[in-house]
């Protein structure tokens, strides 16, 4: 159960349009409390997942694993769930608690979760996780994973800070 009340969805109309358009999600419920700060993390948010050329797959494997690495199973059931509709595979949603054991990730793939992890863990990555991931990364896909990582230990944070409810499974679909 969440700490607080999620917002009441009869505020300000922009934010019942926000609210609409990310299926009246808690986390986005929660924010709401906030409108200024609900519309501006939903432009971030947006532009993470939706505006850039880091490949989606990439992207949600690290996003996914930032949520194991926080801690936060909403953060994890919802990125799991997204990264299976951009093409993460069940055995690759299966294998990131363990990932480095795994077979099924690519030398890509792989990078990209060693440098979310060591940015989670550490305050930045190693020189030979950096290096690794950028010799196989464009610089705006790098900045994108980086940003990437970042913004969804943040929202793991405010996950967890608020004890915010998993969806029912007839929404998350």
């Amino acid at each position: 159960m969440a700490r607080i009340d999620y917002c009441d969805t009869k505020s300000n109309e922009r934010t019942r349009e926000l609210l609409g358009k990310n299926r009246n999600a808690n986390i986005f419920r929660m924010m709401a409390h906030s409108p200024s700060h609900l519309e501006q993390y939903c432009r971030l948010g947006g532009a993470i997942r939706h505006r850039g050329e880091l490949d989606p797959v990439v992207r949600e494997l690290a996003i996914t694993r930032t949520g194991i690495l926080c801690q936060a199973p909403y953060e994890i059931v919802a990125h799991k769930r997204i990264g299976k509709n951009v093409g993460v595979s069940d055995e690759q949603n299966a294998a990131l608690e363990n990932w480095r054991e795994a077979t099924c990730f690519s030398e890509v793939q792989r990078a990209a979760l060693a440098f979310a992890d060591e940015v989670v863990a550490l305050r930045r990555p190693t020189d030979a996780t950096f290096n690794a991931i950028a010799a196989r990364l464009t610089p705006g896909a790098l900045v994108e994973l980086q940003l990437a990582v970042g913004f969804y230990v943040m929202t793991s944070k405010f996950l967890e800070t608020f004890d915010i409810d998993l969806q029912p499974v007839e929404q998350v679909v």
